[in-house]
């Protein structure tokens, strides 16, 4: 395993890299979420890398990458350009496949959009498409409800909150549908360290502050029906032209399963796969499934 760095512009990303072959069939890079690093990926390194070179960065903001303290760094345009050109520095001139969960998932889709000569095959975890997700944000108020907890992350007094108790907010995110942590105890830790660097906590949240899509929080989420000023807002129209498979757990607590219905009217190759006993973090709690249906699809 070999931790290394890429410049882009004043923004370094560190990632991890491994090749347990000699021929590998291709790369694969994997994308985390919110509030993970790569170290959230690494059932899928160890398996992957025994026939593929293997890749996964911390997102900016995250971990060892770096933390720009501007909020419009953080907007998804930007972290699209910024992301874009760490592919074409790690690919070596080949399509990649590309692995993503929530915000990483959410970045990947509109640059496998932007940007398909770059990517073989796209596979989402439990992240919405921007178009349906902006279309339940819209008109159904249990999404406007599960995503609540987003106004307590761009909240004045957030990252106080957050360090409260060991990080205890974050990492009751973590919990299954019997209370226990999907995480092991050596990943909490690894996880507190990293949310204990420096800046770390602040730039993780820029992600929400840049993010259009908010129910107003005078509703608090509970308006019936569509709710006026989210009216205003535009369906992005985010079509993916590389074969796509998402992998869905469908007890996920931040997204509605409605964000999967009307998928195929923006993805041209779309192959949908429930797990029904799985939550939001799928990848933790059902390593094997998981990665045989990744191996099936880009085999």
């Amino acid at each position: 395993m070999q931790s290394k760095q890429a410049q882009i512009d004043n923004c370094y990303i560190h990632y991890i890299e491994i090749c347990d072959c000699k021929s590998p069939k291709g790369t694969i890079v994997f994308l985390h979420g919110f509030p993970e690093n790569w170290r959230t990926w690494r059932h899928q390194l160890q398996y992957f890398s025994k026939n593929y070179r293997v890749i996964a960065p911390d997102l900016p903001g995250y971990n060892q990458s770096s933390k720009p303290h501007e909020i419009e760094f953080y907007q998804v345009t930007n972290l699209i350009d910024v992301m874009s050109r760490f592919i074409r520095f790690v690919a070596e001139d080949k399509p990649v496949t590309l692995v993503a969960h929530d915000w990483g998932g959410a970045i990947a889709w509109p640059l496998v959009a932007f940007h398909a000569e770059l990517f073989s095959r796209l596979v989402i975890l439990n992240a919405s498409h921007p178009s349906t997700f902006t279309r339940e944000m819209m008109n159904n108020p249990q999404q406007r409800e599960n995503s609540g907890y987003i106004h307590q992350l761009i909240a004045s007094d957030a990252v106080a909150n957050i360090k409260l108790n060991d990080y205890k907010f974050l990492l009751e995110m973590f919990l299954d549908e019997n209370g226990q942590s999907v995480l092991t105890p050596n990943e909490i830790i690894e996880y507190q360290e990293s949310w204990r660097m420096a800046g770390t906590l602040d730039a993780m949240l820029n992600y929400y502050r840049a993010m259009p899509q908010l129910a107003p929080t005078h509703t608090n989420g509970h308006a019936n029906g569509p709710v006026t000023e989210l009216q205003n807002m535009k369906i992005p129209n985010i079509n993916i032209k590389v074969n796509t498979l998402v992998l869905w757990g469908m007890l996920d607590l931040a997204f509605v399963p409605e964000v999967l219905d009307g998928l195929q009217s923006y993805v041209q190759d779309l192959e949908i796969v429930r797990f029904n006993k799985a939550n939001h973090w799928l990848h933790h709690q059902f390593p094997e499934l998981v990665n045989a249906q990744i191996e099936r699809f880009i085999g």
